[in-house]
């Protein structure tokens, strides 16, 4: 057993580093498994965890709530885990009662995650990621600051990698286009700072690419 504690009943640094990798990785492989139920979606969760990050990081977020919103970013979409497969895959348009179903999601997934006690906090990334800042999104009708910071990032990566994306519903969006649609939408469906945030990101992927 590699978590042999110490005289004092502590795990060593070694050990506490070994833990997180461990745990990390663990909640890696279930985010592979929910983005498997859905091949248009392939490697989503982990870039929305790529750039939920990217924004903590400007929000200079110490080291440990960024590996905290790592992970609730690397499972937001498990409550996907409960919808069939029928609907996840469709590639034409829902119906509105396959819609419902669909947007049962984050309500599936924060009770997932609420089993996890050492997870405790990582389902608000779940439960609220669909939520508005003008109140009008779902599950409980939040509005600004009172939907919680890492839901209103995770929501911001997740619009990102969704517009960014082939689907079968639509052809991905270009970078310029993005941003457009990301100011468009501030102080309605996004936080204005974060807005602020995701488009200095882009932009900074634009200047990459032409170079």
């Amino acid at each position: 057993n590699k978590f042999v504690v110490n005289h004092k009943g502590e795990l060593t640094m070694d050990e506490k580093e070994l833990y997180r990798e461990m745990t990390s990785q663990i909640i890696e492989t279930i985010a592979r498994a929910v983005d498997a139920k859905d091949p248009y979606t392939n490697g989503h969760s982990k870039r929305v965890a790529h750039y939920s990050v990217e924004i903590g990081k400007k929000l200079n977020l110490s080291s440990e709530n960024l590996e905290f919103l790592r992970y609730a970013a690397l499972l937001h979409d498990i409550g996907k885990i409960g919808i069939p497969d029928r609907i996840l895959q469709k590639p034409e348009g829902l119906t509105p009662g396959e819609y419902l179903q669909i947007k049962q999601h984050p309500k599936i997934g924060a009770e997932i995650l609420r089993g996890a006690p050492l997870l405790k906090g990582v389902d608000v990334g779940a439960q609220y990621h669909h939520e508005r800042w003008d109140g009008t999104g779902y599950m409980e009708g939040l509005s600004g600051e009172d939907i919680p910071l890492f839901a209103r990032i995770i929501g911001v990566a997740d619009t990102y990698d969704t517009m960014r994306s082939d689907r079968p519903y639509h052809k991905a969006e270009s970078r310029e286009n993005t941003i457009a649609e990301f100011k468009r939408c501030a102080g309605s469906q996004f936080d204005p700072k974060l807005v602020q945030i995701m488009v200095e990101l882009i932009q900074e992927e634009i200047k990459q690419q032409k170079k």
